[in-house]
């Protein structure tokens, strides 16, 4: 049966790649598929599902700045959102109880609130999905989302604690004491060097001391990855742990979405209600627009974290199940939760992929804040005097920064993705902004590039100096560009596509090296 299922999911997602869909939505459908020829979940795909959450959990927390959860547009934003949707989906569903729903009519107004507080909630795991595949994580709508999911995370803890009467072991008291060990772990990060001792340094880390804490005190696992890896985010190779457990992760999220196929059996009354569902949707997809508008981002940062979030959550299958057991609920109520998470991702996709031609079409209708009014994480920039701007600010480019300040002096811009990475620069005296360059947003946010006369694309991803690149050229950029690229097909490429230069990043690291041997050395070589 397990190579059914895995050959199912292969198919499935290949497929959904050809009609340009994430693949998710392939392995949902085949999880449905599936189930209608009678094949069931198991113990295994049940433990790699929730295996898949908690590195995902785990992975979001290393890249995640904790105090950007203390902002207001985070935390009150978040607040505001579900009670708003909560309030709206119980009113909603108590209407259509009085036009004589069936499906509604056993329930009371306590287990009405409880369905519309299940349904405010958004996928952490769908969002994550989306915003890696668009490489937008750390643009400035994806850290938003991200941080409003992790705030729904928390309540979603709250609320598993109160339901279920499970209150956490006194001893739990001790989890208080992690922060301590944190020089330890950063010792331990030094020690396991690279390659397959850091990946299960990290598998370890996320489950052993992270889920696995958490769970013997009585606490939900996922909530302990989520905050271990918060605990390890500040440390120089977070960034390279979350890469080499990118593709473990990804595999064993394939079972999350299958899993929630498997789960659901659909019937017609259950796929009724999941419509009624998804037709109120909408709504809770307008109050995050208008809440995150509220706090002066522009309107397209707005939208598209609103998108992100535009879908239902797996925490209502979780809610769902817990009434299903008490009694609150029948059977037809948790099959329609799981239609309505399904349906919500489906629907959610490709609007996610399309995000950039939504805001096009809806952009000149919606009311733009004023520039001197817009959240400081949103607000315009002014490349001042720079005449040279360098895209990406890891190694390479901040060799390259250095390396231009002392033939050419202060006329240098660099940009960062990360906020805390840029002022680490500025620190150092480095001209850096933080921006997401891939990020149409980003350039539209620029006032005036009519002075730079050298564009360096340095970002390690080859794909974000390619976007990076059509972004220039939408924005009639005259000067010149150069970019780096790791294969000579890539070089060709980005020459095709217009650069005045690309250059190796191997091939000029292995010059580099001899040049600087030479000129620290000096050897003295027999030339006869």
């Amino acid at each position: 049966m397990d190579i059914i299922l895995i050959s199912a999911a292969f198919v499935a997602g290949v497929i959904a790649l050809k009609c340009h869909l994430p693949p998710l939505v392939g392995f949902l459908l085949a999880g449905f598929t599936l189930h209608s020829f009678g094949y069931e979940s198991n113990a295994l795909i049940d433990t790699l599902a929730d295996l898949g959450v908690t590195l995902l959990l785990f992975t979001i927390g290393l890249k995640l700045d904790v105090r950007s959860l203390l902002t207001k547009e985070i935390w009150a934003g978040a607040t505001a959102h579900n009670l708003f949707s909560t309030l709206f989906f119980t009113v909603a569903l108590g209407f259509l109880k009085l036009l004589g729903l069936p499906s509604l009519a056993q329930l009371d107004v306590v287990h009405l609130l409880l369905l519309g507080f299940a349904l405010s909630f958004s996928s952490t795991v769908f969002a994550v999905k989306a915003l890696e595949e668009k490489g937008e994580m750390n643009a400035t709508y994806g850290s938003l989302a991200i941080g409003i999911l992790i705030m729904q995370d928390i309540f979603a803890v709250l609320f598993l604690t109160v339901s279920t009467g499970k209150i956490p072991e006194w001893y739990a008291i001790a989890l208080f004491a992690l922060p301590l060990l944190r020089p330890l772990f950063f010792k331990l990060l030094d020690v396991v060097g690279h390659g397959e001792m850091l990946v299960l340094m990290g598998i370890f880390l996320a489950l052993v001391c992270g889920a696995g804490l958490f769970e013997a005190v009585g606490m939900k696992p996922d909530l302990g990855a989520l905050i271990l890896g918060m605990l390890l985010a500040g440390h120089h190779k977070a960034s390279e742990l979350s890469k080499a457990l990118f593709n473990l992760k990804e595999l064993f999220l394939i079972c999350f979405f299958l899993n929630i196929g498997l789960s659901a059996e659909p019937t017609w009354q259950g796929l009724g209600l999941a419509i009624v569902f998804m037709l109120l949707l909408p709504i809770k997809g307008l109050f995050y627009f208008l809440i995150i508008n509220h706090f002066k981002f522009r309107v397209r940062t707005s939208l598209f974290a609103s998108l992100t979030l535009f879908n239902f959550s797996e925490f209502g299958l979780i809610v769902g199940g817990l009434a299903y057991k008490l009694g609150w609920m029948s059977g037809d109520m948790l099959v329609a939760i799981a239609l309505a998470v399904s349906l919500s991702f489906i629907v959610a996709a490709p609007l996610n992929n399309n995000a950039h031609s939504i805001y096009q079409r809806l952009g000149r209708w919606l009311k733009e804040h004023a520039a001197e009014r817009l959240n400081h994480r949103d607000q315009l920039i002014d490349p001042g005097n720079a005449q040279v701007i360098i895209l990406g600010m890891g190694r390479i480019g901040s060799g390259a920064y250095d390396e231009l300040y002392q033939r050419y002096g202060s006329r240098i811009m660099g940009v960062e993705v990360r906020e805390d990475a840029a002022r680490a620069h500025r620190q150092e005296g480095r001209n850096v902004i933080a921006g997401d360059a891939t990020d149409s947003d980003f350039w539209e946010r620029i006032l005036d590039t009519a002075n730079v006369k050298l564009v360096l694309l340095a970002m390690p991803n080859h794909q974000g100096n390619q976007t990076a690149l059509f972004q220039l050229k939408r924005r009639n950029y005259q000067g010149q560009v150069a970019a780096i690229a790791a294969y000579p097909d890539q070089i060709d490429g980005l020459l095709a596509e217009g650069v005045d230069a690309a250059f190796n990043i191997y091939n000029e690291a292995g010059s580099g090296f001899a040049r600087h041997v030479c000129e620290q050395l000096n050897p003295k070589f027999d030339t006869k």
